[in-house]
């Protein structure tokens, strides 16, 4: 499959991303996210203006999950003209989680549970986290580990860094 644009959402439905919904509605309800193996994305509204905070709303499972805003390390991850924040995967051909259960674990998570989804954790730093919007792709037959690692690399290659909130790099 060619490369994805990772600044328009219709590119994104077009790569076979569905579901769009908040941070806010897939907690009020996250019965439509599939029971399959797949990747998913974390995407930045539009006109969403960014700010950091200081304390975020992300569990304590492995310690603090925040970084200091005077270390700049939140502003530096930053990526300009992209909507995608995050990539994430679940499944493999050794392991049967599901996007339910992994996206559900990500904003149990950024509700301040002891969930195991550390990565990520920089979303719960940014004011509105609530209006952060998930979409997920399903997955039969392909690998989501794979497609997962092909996304963080065009990703890599188009903007010289990873997605905002991904924080470990891929092995080739």
């Amino acid at each position: 499959m060619s490369e994805m644009n990772f600044n328009n959402i219709e590119e994104i439905k077009k790569y076979g991303f569905k579901g769009f919904e908040s941070v806010k509605d897939l907690r009020e309800d996250s019965s439509r996210i599939p029971q399959k193996k797949g990747v998913y994305l974390v995407l930045k509204p539009q006109d969403m203006d960014v700010k950091f905070l200081e304390t975020g709303t992300g569990g304590h499972t492995k310690g603090n999950p925040n970084v200091s805003r005077d270390e700049d390390e939140l502003e530096s991850k930053w990526v300009e003209h992209t909507l995608v924040l995050y990539v994430g995967r679940t499944g493999s051909k050794s392991e049967n989680r599901t996007l339910y259960e992994r996206i559900n674990e990500l904003l149990r998570f950024g509700q301040g549970e002891n969930i195991g989804h550390w990565g990520g954790r920089y979303l719960w730093q940014i004011n509105h986290s609530e209006e952060l919007v998930i979409c997920w792709k399903e997955m039969q037959d392909e690998d989501p580990e794979e497609i997962w690692k092909q996304l963080l690399w065009d990703f890599e290659s188009k903007y010289s860094k990873l997605p905002f909130a991904n924080l470990r790099r891929p092995k080739r």
